[in-house]
């Protein structure tokens, strides 16, 4: 773990170091695809046509996001035919990644929903995702791997800094440049939105070029047993096999679950309801078929049992037994809400702006501009001060500030409609978001194993954000129960128990 000090020279020295720049370039790479999905892809939707309903299912396209710690481990373990030989393990999955994600905003591009070509453009969006979420579990271990843990939180704030100003390109930069090729809502135009996606999957250069002028990080001797290409082979079918099942159930229930939505909602009297219970049991049974499948196929000797333990149970028995169990515990419930001050309240933040009489024009110029530039100075602040003091007092600060400023939300609700108190907020706000971010991010990497760096990052990603954003969903509920002020004063108090387990977790690791 790292907890020495450094001198301010020498910390700002740190932020030149090419593993450092690099991650600038990776960022911006890992995050200009994910508003292609969500916002950019919802209103080009709309100004086709498409319903309300339609259209935010697309936003389950995303959902590999959510769960690529299923076939992270395949990322550690099968090599590229061709790329892995030739550019390494890391920057040939990484190419592979950018190549089907540039070949997915292609498909897309050249997809005219308004034509009735839903079903084109949501198989094109799901390969986006996952794709996009490959390529994240490679740029994360490719990080991890590449350097000491001294530099993973200056790594890291380069790399929320770049993934930021991708998302800035991919969402405010695709809405202007649709709306300047003359798309907008009421007069839409296919070419104008062809066009923009066709220059998004052109700035996905910036990362195909890092990747091929990167070296690959050290070789070392941790990749276990060698393995046969029968082996490789029976854990890709595996997982092939079971995503088409899961796919092929999904795909095949959905009349059915139409006409049990409509049934639903007469019962339940709210057809929004009714369809959420609708698509939670058909995506409970898509995931049981996929399980089905793969132990099927276990069972019947198609794919090797010892591979499977090397695969998916060791990394998870590495980290048990490296910690032990109780302090285990205590670390993964740590990763699980150490962001839930600032992500319960995120959920709501937009709806209350507006609730308080703020305008999109100044939501959109104070919260996501001047927002994104104060993340920015967050995340390389938070890199600074851990080189500087050490990551661990860069942690415990950053969970007293995410919980603290969430206080200052109480004084805009008081104030109302006052542009400067926003501008006081947001600062504080996303300058405390930045700072904890990178320190997290930091302290997730010295976690894992460099043998299984794919496999348990992914897992910690994943369960970051799982906690807090099901909490989240209940947010509107609890405002209407208690008002902003009291739910403001509630997302605080959530943030205390972190604080304590950090000072937990460090008595824990410092012992070990």
């Amino acid at each position: 773990m790292q907890t020495t000090s450094q001198s301010w020279r020498r910390s700002l020295q740190s932020f030149a170091h090419p593993r450092v720049v690099t991650m600038l370039f990776l960022g911006f790479s890992a995050g200009l695809p994910l508003l292609l999905i969500f916002s950019s892809l919802s209103l080009w939707l709309r100004e086709a046509g498409i319903e309300r309903a339609t259209v935010t299912f697309f936003s389950w396209a995303a959902l590999g996001y959510s769960f690529k710690f299923v076939w992270a481990p395949l990322v550690d373990t099968l090599p590229v035919p061709l790329l892995t030989r030739r550019l390494g393990r890391r920057r040939g999955w990484m190419l592979l990644a950018q190549g089907s994600i540039i070949a997915s905003i292609v498909g897309m591009a050249f997809t005219n929903p308004a034509g009735g070509h839903l079903t084109v453009m949501a198989l094109a969006a799901v390969l986006l995702g996952f794709s996009s979420a490959t390529q994240d579990i490679v740029i994360d271990a490719y990080r991890i791997e590449s350097a000491a843990v001294s530099l993973q939180a200056l790594m890291s704030s380069a790399y929320i800094a770049g993934y930021r100003i991708g998302m800035l390109i991919s969402g405010a930069g695709a809405l202007f440049l649709a709306g300047a090729f003359g798309s907008a809502k009421g007069a839409y135009d296919y070419q104008a939105w062809q066009w923009t996606y066709l220059i998004m999957a052109a700035a996905m250069s910036v990362g195909v070029l890092t990747t091929l002028m990167i070296s690959e990080p050290p070789s070392r001797d941790v990749h276990g047993p060698a393995r046969s290409t029968g082996d490789h082979a029976g854990i890709l079918f595996m997982f092939v096999a079971g995503v088409t099942g899961f796919i092929l159930v999904f795909y095949s229930s959905s009349e059915p679950a139409a006409e049990l939505s409509r049934a639903m909602a007469g019962v339940l009297g709210t057809e929004a309801g009714a369809r959420f219970l609708v698509e939670t049991v058909r995506l409970a049974m898509g995931t049981a078929t996929a399980w089905l499948i793969a132990t099927l196929m276990i069972q019947a000797g198609i794919v090797s049992r010892d591979m499977i333990q090397d695969t998916y149970v060791a990394p998870l028995k590495d980290f048990f037994r490296r910690y032990g169990l109780k302090s285990a515990f205590v670390l993964l419930l740590l990763v699980g809400v150490y962001r839930i001050s600032d992500v319960v309240l995120g959920v709501i933040a937009n709806v209350f702006y507006q609730d308080v009489g703020f305008t999109k024009p100044e939501i959109a110029g104070v919260v996501k501009t001047f927002g994104l530039f104060m993340t920015i100075a967050g995340g390389f602040l938070g890199g600074l001060l851990s080189v500087r003091y050490g990551m661990f007092r860069v942690l415990l600060f950053g969970a007293l500030l995410s919980a603290a400023t969430n206080l200052l939300f109480i004084v805009l609700a008081a104030t109302g409609h006052n542009l400067s108190m926003l501008y006081v907020v947001i600062s504080a706000d996303n300058l405390s978001a930045g700072l904890a971010s990178a320190a997290f991010v930091a302290f997730l990497s010295s976690l894992t194993n460099i043998r299984f760096t794919a496999m348990q990052y992914a897992i910690f990603s994943s369960l970051m954000t799982l906690f807090p954003k099901l909490l989240g969903g209940y947010s509107g509920t609890i405002v209407d129960s208690l008002g902003y002020a009291n739910f403001f004063m509630l997302t605080t108090l959530l943030g205390l128990p972190v604080l304590i387990l950090v000072l937990q977790v460090r008595h824990y690791l410092d012992q070990a």
